[in-house]
């Protein structure tokens, strides 16, 4: 009898976890300390989230 394969989101449930922390550092210790392997994006939006300013940014391609 032929051994059924896993579906891919059952292979991946049994997978590592591995996370990118986008912003919020604070994220990054209680993963680590979870032992959870992490990378941490240091990210801000554009214009400090003036959305005004960020429109005008986007117009000028910066």
């Amino acid at each position: 009898m032929a051994e059924l394969e896993e579906s891919p989101a059952a292979q991946l449930l049994k997978a590592d976890v591995k996370v990118v922390n986008v912003g919020l550092e604070g994220f990054v210790k209680d993963l680590e300390d979870c032992g959870i392997g992490v990378v941490h994006l240091d990210w801000v939006p554009p214009a400090g989230g003036d959305p005004e300013m960020a429109a005008l940014l986007a117009k000028l391609g910066v």
